[in-house]
């Protein structure tokens, strides 16, 4: 019995070592592809900071950030794998919230009002062409001036790999993990496609947060575990739960 992994490449191999060391056998399905979007820096813009909410926004960017001003940036990141590909592509001041970007909302906010971040100063979200939640929007009603700049995108991907499929009818999944409403969607559809959408469905459904549950739900899941944090270790807490729950309605 197999965990699938719905997450995009590369970080869904991170996701699947990560659960083979805790003992499951993994399939992987990324339900998004990633696609860099041209960037040309605005060398004549003056930021006090750079926020990143996606650890693809810099991957997509990557050769142009090569001795970039913005490398002097402090950059606010959610998560630490976000983080860990700041440091890597060059960033020198990274500093890091727990969860998402609501968290990091907050850390701006904090870092303004303690006096690290000047307000006065545009800030620089280097985000994905669609985006869960509006920022930038916010920060901008606390008074802040975002400048946003679009350096990927994610394309729904149509189709679940054969063995995958195979699995499916074979049942041979135990669980899917989700992390994101548009991923999701693009499950639900590929399963769908793929003949495979009854089976699919009747398994635990592990979500990394409420708004990617209710898309399942909405489909018609029954078997629903929420992250009690929104990152990956809340998700690997939600699949323990789900499966012990599975279990025990087994017995």
């Amino acid at each position: 019995m197999a965990v699938l992994v719905t997450r995009p490449s590369p970080d869904d191999e991170t996701t699947a070592k990560a659960l083979r060391t805790r003992g499951f056998d993994v399939l992987r399905a990324p339900m998004l592809r990633f696609e860099p979007v041209p960037f040309q820096d605005d060398a004549d813009a003056t930021c006090g900071a750079v926020i990143v909410t996606s650890a693809n926004a810099l991957r997509a960017i990557a050769p142009h950030l090569v001795k970039s001003r913005l490398l002097k940036l402090p950059l606010f990141a959610v998560g630490e794998t976000t983080a860990a590909v700041a440091r890597e592509t060059g960033f020198g001041e990274v500093i890091v919230s727990k969860g998402d970007a609501g968290a990091l909302r907050d850390l701006v906010l904090a870092s303004a009002k303690s006096k690290q971040l000047k307000k006065a100063s545009p800030i620089l979200y280097l985000a994905g062409a669609d985006l869960a939640r509006d920022l930038a929007g916010e920060l901008g009603e606390k008074g802040f001036t975002v400048v946003t700049r679009t350096t990927y995108r994610m394309v729904p991907v149509p189709s679940l790999p054969r063995d995958v499929c195979d699995a499916f009818v074979a049942q041979e999944v135990e669980a899917v993990l989700h992390y994101s409403r548009r991923s999701a969607r693009a499950f639900l559809e590929a399963a769908r496609s793929g003949g495979v959408e009854i089976s699919a469905l009747a398994l635990p459904q592990c979500c990394i947060s409420a708004g990617v549950a209710a898309v399942l739900r909405d489909a018609g899941a029954t078997q629903v575990t929420v992250a009690a944090s929104p990152d990956e270790n809340g998700l690997f807490e939600a699949l323990d739960r789900a499966l012990q729950v599975r279990s025990g309605s087994n017995l």
